[in-house]
This record gives C-alpha cells, structure tokens and sequence, in this order.
C-alpha cells in the first residue's frame, strides 16, 4: 500500500454511500487498510451485482436496497453522484456523523502532490493533455477523478515522486474538507447543474472550494478572458496565474504574436506556435493555455510541452470523428453533456451538419444553443429524450425550422443520416446529460459508435 495516513482508518466502521465506480473503489480501499466497511445503495443486490464484482472477496457488510441505521458508524463517505439533500446524507447530519466524499478520502490518503482541474467545460480534454505532457516528461502521472478513473482506485499504486492530475467536479467539491492540490485550475464557468445546485452563485461557489485550501506557494490558474472566475482572485490565499486569449498576463500563459507565450517575473518564453496545436477550436486553445500554464508552473521544460500540443488529438466522446460512410461523416460528441459544450461542437463544423440533441433534464435555457444551431452549418436537428420539447421551442423561436423527433437512439442516428449529403456530418453533441436514456455520457458515446460502425 501507498498511502499516507492510512492508519487513522484502521478499526473504524465506515459506511460508503453509492455503488457507482467512485463508491466501490472507496469501499475497496477502506477496507484494505483496515477499516471496517459496510456498502449502502437505494438499488439492491442483484441490480448491483455486475458492479460489485471488485468487492466479492473482501470483508465487507451490505445495505444494499434498504437504508441502514446509522448509529455506530464512525464516518460516512459518499460518491458525488448523491446530493445533500439525499435522505441519508440529511440524516448523517442530523445525527452528527461526519460525512466526506471520495475525492476527500482518497486525496487525504495519496502520498503524492496533486494537479486539480475543474470547471464546467474542457475538463477531460485538459486532464488527459497534461497526463501526456507529464508521461513526455517521463514523470509517472496518475489522470483520475470525474475522468472515469476513480481516484481511490490508484490511490494504493501512486509513490511520493508520482504526480496525480484529478479532473474535479462541482459534485465532489461539495463534501471536500481538507482536499488540497498544489496547483489548481479553473477552465470556465457557465451555467450546469442548477437542478442540484439551484443558482449560478452556489455553483460558482462550489467550484472555487478547489482552491480554499491552498496557501503560500500553492498555485491557482483562472481564465482571465471568464468575469466570473477572474473575481475569485481575491478569494486565493496562494500564488495566482492567469491564461487568456484575449490579453497578455503577468504569470501565466497568453497568447504573443500567434505563439503561445509563458510570463514570469518579468520574462516571456514562447512554446508552440498556436496554429501547431493539433486539438482543433478556439475552446482547445484555452485548454492548451490553461494545461501549459499548469506544466510550466510545475516545472516541465517547455520542449516537452510544444512536442506534446503538437501531437496530442484529444479525448474520447470529444468531437471524436468515429467514421465517413457514402460520404458522410459520423461525430461522436457525447461529452456534449451541456449548452455550451454543444455550442462549441457545433462551432467545429465547418460543412454541412446534422445534429442529435436532447437528453436528461438539467434546468438549462437551450435558448443560446438553439440561435447558435440558427447561425451554423447545422441545417436539421434530430431531437431525443426529456428535453425534445425544450429544445425543440427554443429551435423555432430562434428561427430554425429544420426540426425532427426520434423516439429511440437508433432510430435519432439513422434519421440523421438519412437527411445528411455526401459531404456534410452527422453530430451528436446532445448538450445534455444523458441519465434519461443511458448510465452515463460514455455509454451514450459507445452506443453511438456501435451503431454507426454497424451501419
């Protein structure tokens, strides 16, 4: 085991809330260090039995369909994927068990510093960006968190000299305490999640926790060209770096006569020529800045750093271009889970397009997203899931009238490839979650590539 601190759980009944991939690794790493752990789920065995495989052979107690009694327990920890406002979690407070979440649990045990990168869109993209500039740089990084990877899964592998590059959520800064990176990023902030969080303000608010903890020579980067997060700097207690697009900054990244440029006291360094980048769009050069920034600061030599902008092509489910059949081509956008992800999808097209939208409610305004599709490359849109009807009224106020519906996924990509011409691409880029109709955006995502390579 690699962990630091592990002794302060030996002994301790603790109860981990929510079988998801972030849960059971929790519940795996507490009870190999000693804890003893009982696992809580709303859905019962046999509907979990597939994901519970990784804790069969442990010593582990089950609450599984069924909320337990929480007298006894020593600490509660929770996957992000259970608000607040849960039964169980209201509960545990009204009782005074203390409650923290994954993220917390495994960044109190990891014996490595810890790069952290939120915001609401570009999270994955910039994650996976610096894990390659680090893997370049020969240092062994561990990419974890709302990437996919939970972060206490790899907890027990991650040495000292190890760095870890944690893709943070506004879920899981809700139940941090201590949670404490050495250099922490902020993307950009729109409106996401308002169903859980209710306002822009709290959501703001959640997202800055990232770096509540830092101090001294800890390092925050925000986006300067982004009002909101630019009026956090006031909140930081540690070192405080900017990237823009739009202006040049005193430390950290911008933009110099077509170069990408790093600022520090007083001296400027030129790494790549911009149009070098090989991720394509304007938000991917906010996320080259904001990642290079991050491996300067880190001390990653800016070689390194222009070989990998250079060649890196980006993530999975990310305006991933899946294949070209008669002529067209198929997009694969699932991680499109908001408007103004979608926005930036739609933007990247440059030929004729057709889009599937629609999905899981969140409470956005598909308003700005509709008069984007008015002005773009995208002349019809298939709709699907809760929100068709949403999307759809905000298409033809924003006088778009190219509107189709599908009942089903497969049927939403099989229309969609009927209405486009050789030539043009189908785009899936649903600009919501997609919790209506699969477990998570991935699986949206595979589902999407399975049927077109089929086709």
């Amino acid at each position: 085991m690699g962990c630091k601190g592990q002794g302060v759980f030996a002994g301790k009944r603790v109860l981990v809330a929510g079988m998801a991939r972030s849960g059971v690794a929790a519940a795996a790493l507490l009870s190999g260090i000693g804890a003893k752990v009982t696992i809580y789920d709303q859905k019962g065995e046999e509907e979990l039995a597939e994901a519970l495989k990784p804790l069969e052979k442990l010593p582990i107690e089950k609450a599984l369909g069924r909320e337990p009694e929480l007298l006894g327990y020593d600490l509660l920890v929770t996957s992000p994927g259970i608000p607040l406002s849960a039964p169980i979690l209201k509960n545990a407070a009204q009782k005074g068990l203390k409650v923290i979440g994954e993220l917390e649990l495994a960044s109190r045990l990891c014996s490595a510093p810890i790069i952290a990168v939120s915001g609401t869109n570009g999270k994955t993209t910039t994650v996976t960006l610096l894990g390659e500039i680090f893997k370049n740089a020969g240092r062994l990084s561990f990419v974890v968190g709302n990437v996919g990877l939970p972060f206490s899964q790899e907890v027990p592998k991650i040495r000292p000299e190890d760095i870890v590059i944690a893709e943070v959520s506004s879920f899981q800064l809700e139940t941090v305490e201590s949670f404490h990176p050495e250099i922490s990023l902020l993307l950009n902030i729109t409106e996401d999640h308002l169903n859980r969080h209710g306002t822009m303000e709290e959501y703001i608010r959640l997202k800055a926790r990232i770096f509540e903890n830092q101090s001294g020579e800890d390092c925050v980067i925000l986006n300067l060209d982004d009002r909101s997060l630019r009026g956090l700097a006031p909140k930081a207690r540690c070192k405080v770096a900017y990237f823009s697009l739009e202006k040049p900054v005193e430390y950290g990244c911008f933009l110099e006569e077509g170069y990408v440029a790093f600022a520090e006291k007083g001296e400027v360094k030129r790494i790549v020529m911009a149009d070098e980048i090989r991720l394509p769009g304007r938000h991917n050069l906010q996320n080259a800045l904001c990642a290079a920034a991050a491996a300067m600061i880190a001390g990653v030599p800016a070689p390194v750093i222009r070989h990998t902008l250079k060649t890196f092509a980006g993530v999975e489910h990310r305006i991933e271009i899946v294949r070209t059949l008669n002529g067209v081509t198929y997009i694969n956008d699932s991680k499109g889970t908001n408007v103004d992800a979608s926005i930036m999808a739609v933007r990247a097209m440059k030929a004729g397009s057709v889009l599937i939208a629609g999905g899981y409610d969140k409470h956005t305004d598909f308003l700005p997203f509709a008069q984007e599709i008015a002005k773009s490359r995208i002349h019809a849109a298939v709709l699907i899931g809760e929100t068709r009807g949403q999307i759809e009224s905000a298409l033809r106020e924003a006088g778009f009238l190219g509107v189709h519906e599908a009942s089903g996924f497969k049927e939403a990509v099989l229309l969609a490839g009927s209405l486009a011409k050789p030539g043009e691409n189908v785009l899936l880029s649903p600009a919501c979650a997609s919790f209506d109709m699969f477990r998570d955006y991935e699986e949206r995502g595979r589902v999407f590539k399975e049927i077109v390579n089929a086709l």
